[in-house]
């Protein structure tokens, strides 16, 4: 398990609809990153949701991070993802080179095409031709910082480069690693296809059948000339941790449970059956039904989340290392889980299940 690098995620859960109990949320989340770049976390990962109340009020990630930067030294600033389908790639190249350089290169560059119909509406865009918009995006992207400030040309239905300069280039180079995000196996080996890093959850399909497809990602890696060593591949987590199983479940139950729901309600509607994620109207199920010990016995059984004390911990992180992630990102704030209790996790994580 040492060779484990152990991250931070998050969805930037809001759980009041003041304006304070927001600011606060912002502030905690920036804080607890501050005190993972001390405790030595690898990363911290932020997503990018848009109209998704209280599940997560993460809509600009990039200048989270940017704020962050100026307050850490060492941990990676994860976008997790940026949705490349919804702004120019010009923007996309500037925002995130420009927070590479201000972070002294630090910058994990996720990608992703989104999952919410809603979300295409608004920023009028075609939800069918979400994999084309992702594709094409990304690539663009990539060609204008491959270009190192050089001029290229691309145009398609949604978008235009005219043979122009994009300014700043990262400071890595070529450029920040690529990552994609996926909860199915054919995002596994859409992005295996190209060598890239490999984003993750367990939420959905639980950690046996995500072993499975981690399997297949890597041999699709070999198939395409890639070394499967030399890839990363990220499971994203809501984990609490505490001395005893007991104050773990007593603590973090209710918070789990509540963002569980609100994302079956608010990413997942209501009539939405799709049977690559039968195990996702499960979790509603037991969200709004189950009482909450048998729907957390359920969603621990299969690594879904994990609440428990440092023994149990420290055999979830093992069965994660087994599956074949290299990386495991803790969602440690989560449902609204309280600040102090999200830093004492965090410290106990990294002194006693990581020893």
């Amino acid at each position: 398990m040492s060779s484990l690098r152990i991250s931070l995620g998050y969805e930037l859960e809001v759980r009041g609809r003041t304006r304070e109990v927001e600011r606060r949320a912002f502030e905690n989340v920036m804080d607890q990153v501050v005190l993972g770049d001390e405790l030595g976390f690898d990363t911290a990962w932020f997503v990018e949701h848009h109209f998704t109340r209280g599940f997560s009020h993460s809509s600009a990630p990039d200048l989270v991070l940017a704020a962050i930067s100026q307050r850490t030294s060492r941990i990676h600033l994860g976008l997790g993802v940026v949705l490349l389908p919804f702004q120019s790639p010009i923007r996309t190249a500037e925002r995130v080179a420009t927070l590479d350089v201000i972070s002294g290169g630090r910058v994990e560059f996720g990608t992703g095409r989104g999952a919410s119909p809603l979300e295409y509406q608004a920023f009028q865009r075609p939800f069918e031709k979400s994999r084309q918009l992702w594709e094409d995006s990304l690539e663009a992207v990539l060609a204008i910082w491959n270009a190192d400030g050089e001029p290229i040309t691309r145009e398609n239905e949604f978008f235009t480069i005219p043979d122009v300069a994009v300014y700043p280039r990262p400071a890595q180079e070529p450029h920040p690693p690529v990552w994609v995000a996926s909860t199915s196996l054919e995002g596994y080996l859409a992005a295996a296809a190209k060598g890239y890093n490999l984003l993750g959850m367990t939420m959905l399909k639980g950690i046996d059948d995500v072993a499975e497809d981690i399997a297949k990602y890597k041999r699709a890696l070999a198939d395409h000339g890639f070394d499967p060593a030399t890839r990363r591949i990220a499971l994203m987590i809501p984990w609490y941790v505490a001395p005893t199983k007991e104050e773990a479940f007593a603590t973090a139950a209710d918070p789990v449970l509540w963002y569980i729901r609100r994302q079956v309600n608010l990413v997942t509607p209501p009539d939405y059956y799709d049977a690559r994620h039968a195990t996702h109207r499960v979790l509603g199920q037991l969200a709004a039904g189950l009482p909450p010990e048998e729907a957390m016995q359920t969603l621990r059984e299969h690594h879904m989340v994990v609440v428990d004390d440092v023994e149990g911990s420290r055999k979830a992180a093992q069965r994660i290392q087994e599956a074949g992630a290299t990386d495991l990102i803790l969602q440690a704030q989560v449902g609204g889980l309280a600040h102090g209790h999200v830093c004492d996790s965090m410290r106990l994580f990294m002194s006693e299940v990581m020893r």
